[in-house]
């Protein structure tokens, strides 16, 4: 075999590859179709067992966003017998105290206290908070909710119920995004509804819930005992996650609830969503390196460009257009079912034409992650390692 013709069989087998590769992701889009097609219709025919004890709704805050009354109040407005809201804040003057207090004088029939402070356990300030709040709840069952979540009157009653039976550790909750007019909020939310939950839907359908979300997280205090409690976990990033895995490592299931949230997006431009989306790239990158380097065969958009490249360049031009068509029928189709038929969220049922954008940019979010440790969080830059944030020396204390 001449040099030649060794070189054109190198370059077609190179070809070939691609074109395998490049329908990977095609094929995890079909696959998340089906997860979401099997997920939804049974939860919501699923008959949840009457049960309602009373309930420690603990809400960690920092800060305030377009939202936030809302946001607070939702809480207050429960179709629920027997609740308490805990709220706790870093220092007296957060600017979402004002909003509590005047909680406290418009729901007076509601019981809500507010907490000032925490001790300093670990780097996360938010676990910090949640060691404090487990200490002053009440009750047995704890709801855990950020600041920037609004729920429906029903929330809980279905995210509680489930507790019935004793096997179940965890309910945990998808979540729909609100998000203020500019480019950078409504490329996050739509990332979260359309690409997100469908990995989500496929790994519960395929080996079961082993983690959880952290717009809405619900557990108990005796399970929270069997993992060390909040401060085995208050130098973790992803402390949603890891909360939810040690629960399911426990011997605790972990459920996924048919009752969504929503979850508040502020504006920011296309510097601030990228940012933000790098720095939670790179803590999943740290936190589960394979997992994470397996993504790459879930990115539609470059694999399918490469193929029809491909493809192409070997006159196949029928089969580079199907290649094009076929990511966009199937990724707008898996956005659309697990979003917005799904999760019902409206926001990306009007901004779905974004998707290849947000596909475009999340590969060089991808790519770029791989560039450091370092992440910055509230101000703040630490060092990843091993899941855990560790403060640079320029950090302040």
């Amino acid at each position: 075999m001449s040099l030649a013709e060794i070189f054109l069989a190198i370059r077609g087998g190179w070809r070939l590859a691609v074109l395998v590769v490049g329908a990977a992701p095609l094929a995890y889009y079909v696959t998340a179709i089906l997860a979401a097609l099997r997920f939804f219709p049974r939860a919501r025919k699923c008959v949840l067992p009457e049960y309602a004890p009373p309930v420690s709704l603990l809400k960690p805050v920092r800060g305030v966003d377009f939202g936030s009354y809302e946001n607070f109040a939702c809480f207050c407005r429960q179709d629920y017998p027997d609740y308490e809201i805990l709220f706790a804040v870093n220092e007296e003057g957060d600017p979402a105290v004002p909003l509590i207090r005047q909680l406290k004088a418009e729901f007076p029939s509601r019981r809500i206290r507010l907490l000032v402070g925490a001790e300093q356990v670990g780097a996360n300030r938010k676990v910090n908070k949640q060691i404090r709040l487990t200490r002053q709840a009440q009750h047995e069952i704890l709801v855990l909710t950020d600041g920037d979540i609004r729920v429906g009157p029903q929330y809980l009653r279905e995210v509680v119920a489930p507790f019935a039976d004793a096997k179940v550790g965890a309910v945990t909750s998808f979540y729909r995004g609100i998000a203020e007019r500019s480019i950078g909020a409504e490329l996050e939310a739509i990332g979260a509804s359309s690409d997100f939950f469908a990995g989500v839907l496929v790994a519960e359908w395929k080996e079961g819930m082993t983690f959880a979300l952290g717009a809405s997280i619900v557990t108990t205090k005796t399970w929270m005992e069997k993992i060390g409690g909040f401060a085995a976990i208050a130098d973790q990033h992803s402390d949603d996650y890891e909360l939810g895995n040690r629960i399911a490592k426990a011997g605790g299931e972990v459920l996924l609830s048919r009752e969504a949230v929503w979850t508040m997006y502020p504006a920011q431009g296309l510097r601030g969503f990228w940012e933000h989306q790098l720095r939670w790239a790179r803590t999943v990158r740290l936190c589960r390196p394979w997992s994470y380097l397996g993504l790459i065969f879930t990115h539609g958009l470059p694999w399918s460009l490469l193929a029809a490249l491909a493809a192409a360049t070997a006159g196949w031009m029928t089969l580079a257009i199907l290649y094009l068509v076929a990511y966009l029928v199937l990724r707008l189709t898996m956005a659309w079912t697990v979003g917005v038929w799904g999760v019902g969220d409206d926001l990306l049922r009007r901004r779905l034409w974004l998707i290849p954008l947000r596909d475009a940019i999340y590969l060089f979010v991808w790519l770029a992650s791989f560039t450091s440790k370092r992440i910055t969080w509230a101000g703040e830059e630490y060092t990843m390692e091993k899941g855990q944030m560790v403060r640079t020396a320029t950090a302040k204390l």
